[in-house]
């Protein structure tokens, strides 16, 4: 029997640790949110107008009471137990120009939420300070990254779908969730998108993807159940981190269709949750068998839920996060 997909409480503190004040900046929205489930409160640095990587509570994410914002004329007169960075352009600007002193001396973490883009093995980690903690979200991304003597620690990805939206694989069609895809390309497996959904019923769904002949963006809290009527979950992606999306999909009971790159194949097990390959011809045919044998689809999905409940569960991100942050703040 699988086990249902719920976020813990927010005020759950583990026995003997203390509520932490954290300041950090919202890089990546449904991260951020998976995030506030930590039982600590989150000071998110926002600019007027909300603009990119200064952004706050936006969105239609159901931020918690635990959330809240700082704006960054205000940031070096406020107290924290510990700053959380999440992109190079804040460890390199904001860290100087928002930061105190004081502040930039506090206890430090730095998430990469990407593998390096430009030299898969050779490429230095941006953050320099043996004093930080910088947490991965994949064993992948930290194996390729040039960490030389920093302090590095992996946090997989934890996930939390509505408890009532189950994988119903009705339509005959696959789906991809990808923002931006005519933007960023071969990298995200534009061109296989485009090859593929000449053979097999695809829609892509994102930001901007109506550029890309796709059908838009869906809110975050609707996309579990709007992916729940495809039979299945392409991802053609040559070279990225996990996508939260394709944790979710599988969350919901949707198998995955995809290439056998960075951390998926990792993940993906073929014929039991799914299938993964570098042949395109391959990929083409496990989702033209989806399509044919609904059944199929149905078994493997189950197996994908499975996977999500054993390594991708909201609670045991929970507690590696509780852990990291106990460390860097003893």
């Amino acid at each position: 029997m699988l086990l249902d997909i719920e976020a813990p409480p927010r005020t759950r503190l583990p026995a003997g640790r203390r509520r932490l004040r954290i300041l950090t900046w919202h890089v990546h929205g449904n991260y951020l949110y998976y995030l506030s489930q930590i039982p600590h409160d989150l000071f998110l640095v926002t600019r007027p107008g909300h603009p990119p990587g200064h952004a706050g509570k936006v969105g239609a994410l159901p931020w918690g009471d635990n959330v809240h914002e700082v704006d960054a004329d205000r940031v070096s007169s406020e107290r924290f137990d510990c700053v959380l960075y999440q992109s190079r352009t804040h460890w390199q600007t904001d860290r100087h120009t928002v930061l105190s002193e004081a502040q930039r001396r506090l206890p430090t973490l730095v998430v990469e939420h990407d593998p390096p883009y430009h030299d898969p093995v050779m490429t230095p980690h941006w953050m320099d300070d043996s004093r930080a903690l910088l947490i991965h979200v994949t064993a992948f991304n930290a194996l390729m990254w040039d960490h030389g003597d920093q302090t590095v620690r992996v946090i997989e990805h934890g996930v939390v779908v509505p408890p009532d939206v189950r994988y119903r694989g009705d339509r005959p069609c696959g789906i991809m969730v990808v923002n931006h895809l005519a933007q960023r390309g071969r990298r995200l497996g534009a061109d296989l998108f485009e090859r593929a959904r000449c053979r097999v019923p695809i829609d892509l769904v994102g930001m901007e993807a109506e550029r890309s002949g796709g059908l838009g963006e869906i809110a975050n809290p609707e996309l579990p159940a709007f992916m729940a009527r495809y039979r299945f979950f392409f991802h053609p992606v040559r070279w990225t981190s996990l996508g939260l999306a394709l944790v979710e999909a599988m969350a919901i009971g949707m198998p995955v269709v995809g290439l056998a790159s960075t951390e998926l194949s990792t993940v993906i097990e073929n014929g039991r949750n799914g299938y993964i390959d570098t042949n395109f011809e391959s990929l083409v045919s496990a989702m033209e068998e989806l399509i044919a044998d609904p059944d199929l689809a149905r078994q493997w999905g189950d197996a994908a839920r499975l996977t999500v409940n054993e390594r991708f569960s909201i609670d045991r991100f929970v507690e590696d996060w509780n852990d990291a942050l106990a460390m860097v703040t003893a």
